[in-house]
């Protein structure tokens, strides 16, 4: 009888049926989009993870032979097993393995190592691989958050939807309260009509539901290829392919339905429980609109901004406040969240570009980075500086030591300060009349130095120290405009520098004198505080008196001093600065001249700067399109509401109607709602937006004028300007039909309570 029944309402009632379609439609396309699309992030994140780290699950290094590694391939769950020859070596052999069940990999690694006659710690795990296949390995301390927040942001969007769309299912049964009274007073149970109008939802949500899919499906393919054109313009961009597992599919189909039968059953089960006379009389239909009239709350503001009609607007929105939290928690989320971020990317670019692009704009063009190689090892600087389009050149790398200052050598304005001792944590201070302190050295080729003496006007040696006296006075300035002062007297003749990992006494030093293993002391050329054009950031970190040394003296102190860093540096600056061809064809130059003999990393600014700009519109592109999907949730729930007007409201506004409240004054009525109902959330935002971005700008030693002329204020009033375009919209599509009511017609069927 029930299906018939349900089948019979269905084709009788099609108008009512077009919003619970419309809402699973709309569910289903966003779980289909989401899912679809956090399901090829995962992919590829594996795909990454594999590239960056190798596809291998575990390792396992240690005295083996072939009989092991033999062993190892034999055990049931091993798919395979390799000799990683880049690790090995003569001492140990590094053995890649992969399983078909990741699960376990923890437990078969042991059981192999002990049949191995290994222990456990010669077992080494690829953590984040295993983290994106869900598996966990003990003694992992780093937070993998990744796929958390996949799940954390599909379990929002569903119950965000179910929210949007409960309404829709709660009109579609309200306006059946009395048929269902009827049906329960001869003997319908409870149980009966639940089923009943779930039963309704799966017909009516079945072909909405498959064609969401289909077309979340497409969205999210549409999307991963504009993500993909996108990449593809970034250097070094990876590409991504799209895939679409019946899975998935599966589970997007189960969700969906599950949302929108969730959606029916919260409302349906509250309809069942009704007695059969509280059913025929309607008294849950009632209920919200007595509390319109009945509710003593006045709305001063709302009053005195537009008299009468302010005052009934407040007091409608109060009652139906239930109902529309969904609406205000989705547009606040979505405004708050593409304020935050355009502000927040402003204050990103303004700092970047002070402390990156405009503080090195002049100091590079082409920068190359070698690793694992050290300077004196190094043999192509001169025909890098022979290159056509080259018109300067230096190779320098970065060492860190100790040096031994005299006290009294300290300048008379560090000593007011209170010494270096005052700005380092734990500095190391002998006991009598030397400091030890940092010292950071650039080594820099000959050629390089000899250009720098001449910069700031020495003459040119190759024997001794240029010391960038120097000192961040950060008591009276922030890192943002950092103020110096000297960091030594004038008259310096000589600095003696120590291996940061030795650790004499003072006594020693003094009997042995400088030639002992460990120190070096070496003539002070100069003492300048210009630096040379280098793109690094000099003297912060750790308060480190700066130095700079030709590679010619480093060859004779290396031994002692050591210290020297992994990475190789080259700065070059173009003859045609301006041009990206240029600099792009300077930077080929230099990858295949270096490139055959060395593992080489090259940039150059221009292109840095464009790859730069284009990350922060993608992030910009993929968070502003979670804030619209928060503004497209709280709008449709606007939409379901507004489609529910006739039934839900038509008894108050023809109370409206019965004591002389025109046309227009209704209007004006619905016009304020959907100006509070979208610029309240609007007005909260602002001001938390306001107030983070203050201390964003306090926290980052910003002037504030710099922001203000850089504020995102058109990308912000657009996005504000189209949620309250629609939301107006919405309700003019409700009000239409609202306006054309006829009195008679709406008290015709009810009683007046």
């Amino acid at each position: 009888m029930w299906k018939n029944y349900s089948a019979d309402y269905i084709r009788q009632n099609r108008a009512s049926g077009y919003s619970i379609m419309i809402a699973a439609f709309i569910a289903a396309l966003f779980l289909s989009f989401l899912c679809s699309l956090f399901y090829n992030f995962w992919l590829d994140n594996i795909a990454g993870t594999k590239l960056e780290d190798g596809d291998w699950h575990g390792r396992i290094a240690g005295e083996m032979d072939e009989d092991a590694i033999s062993m190892i391939e034999s055990f049931a769950n091993v798919e395979k097993a390799a000799v990683n020859t880049d690790l090995s070596n003569g001492e140990q052999v590094v053995v890649d393995i992969c399983f078909y069940n990741k699960k376990t990999v923890y437990q078969d690694m042991l059981q192999i190592v002990n049949m191995l006659g290994l222990t456990e710690e010669v077992c080494d795990y690829n953590y984040q691989l295993l983290s994106l296949y869900f598996v966990r390995i003990p003694g992992d301390q780093m937070p993998r958050l990744l796929m958390p927040a996949y799940l954390a942001v599909v379990i929002l969007v569903c119950i965000s939807l179910v929210l949007v769309i409960y309404n829709s299912f709660a009109v579609s049964q309200n306006n059946r309260i009395h048929q269902f009274g009827i049906f329960s007073s001869i003997g319908a149970a409870p149980g009966q009509i639940l089923a009943c109008l779930v039963q309704e939802a799966f017909l009516l949500s079945i072909l909405p539901i498959l064609a969401g899919m289909f077309l979340g499906v497409v969205f999210s393919f549409g999307t991963v290829r504009a993500i993909n054109a996108f990449t593809e313009t970034l250097a070094g961009g990876r590409q991504s392919s799209f895939s679409c597992s019946p899975v998935i599919l599966i589970i997007i189909f189960l969700l969906s339905m599950l949302t929108v039968l969730i959606s029916a059953w919260l409302p349906g089960r509250k309809l069942s429980r009704l007695t059969p006379l509280e059913a025929i009389r309607g008294t849950g239909e009632q209920q919200g609109k007595k509390s319109v009239f009945r509710r003593k709350k006045h709305f001063r503001i709302l009053s005195l901004l537009f008299g009468m009609e302010g005052e009934l607007a407040g007091n409608a929105l109060w009652a139906q406040r239930k109902a529309l939290r969904t609406t205000s928690l989705s547009l606040s989320l979505a405004f708050l969240g593409f304020m935050m971020m355009q502000c927040f990317w402003t204050l990103s670019g303004i700092s970047t570009f002070h402390t990156y692009f405009e503080k090195y704009q002049d100091v590079w063009d082409v920068m190359a980075t070698i690793k694992d190689v050290k300077i004196g090892e190094f043999d192509l600087a001169d025909g890098l500086k022979n290159l056509n389009d080259a018109d300067s050149c230096v190779v320098y790398q970065r060492a860190e030591a100790d040096v031994r200052l005299p006290v009294e050598a300290q300048s008379r304005e560090l000593s007011a300060l209170g010494g270096p001792m005052a700005f380092i944590k734990d500095p190391a201070c002998d006991e009598g009349e030397n400091l030890v302190v940092k010292t950071s050295i650039f080594i820099m080729d000959d050629k390089g130095f000899e250009e720098y003496c001449r910069q700031i006007g020495v003459n040119p040696r190759l024997d001794g120290s240029i010391i960038w006296n120097c000192f961040w006075d950060s008591v009276h300035s922030n890192f943002r405009y950092p103020e110096y002062i000297p960091y030594v007297e004038e008259g310096m003749d000589t600095v003696v520098l120590q291996n940061s990992e030795v650790k004499y006494l003072q006594e020693a030093y003094q009997s042995e004198g400088a030639e002992q293993e460990g120190f070096a002391e070496i003539p002070v050329l100069a003492l300048s505080q210009e630096c040379p054009m280098l793109r690094e950031e000099f003297g912060k970190s750790e308060y480190a008196l700066v130095q700079f040394i030709p590679l010619s003296l480093w060859r004779q102190i290396s031994g002692q001093i050591g210290g020297e860093g992994k990475e190789l540096k080259i700065r070059i600056l173009a003859k045609t600065r301006e041009s990206l061809e240029t600099l792009n064809m300077l930077e080929e130059e230099i990858v295949e001249m270096i490139g055959p003999d060395y593992d080489v990393e090259s940039e150059n600014r221009i292109q840095e700067k464009i790859d730069n700009d284009k990350m922060i519109e993608g992030y910009e592109l993929v968070l502003g399109a979670f804030c619209v999907l928060f503004a497209v949730i709280g709008i449709a729930h606007v939409f379901s509401n507004t489609m529910g007007f006739l039934r839900q409201r038509k008894r108050e506004f023809a109370r409206y109607m019965s004591i002389g409240l025109t046309p227009k004054e209704m209007g004006k009525m619905f016009c304020i709602e959907a100006l509070v109902l979208a610029g309240r959330p609007m007005l909260y935002s602002l001001f938390f937006t306001i107030l983070a971005t203050a201390f964003m700008i306090k926290a980052s030693y910003l002037n504030p004028m710099e922001f203000v002329r850089e504020a995102p204020v058109g990308a912000i009033s657009a996005f504000i300007l189209t949620v309250f375009a629609f939301v107006a919209f919405a309700y003019y599509l409700g009000g239409r039909r609202m306006l054309k009511l006829n009195l008679a017609e709406a008290l015709r069927d009810d009683t007046l309570i």
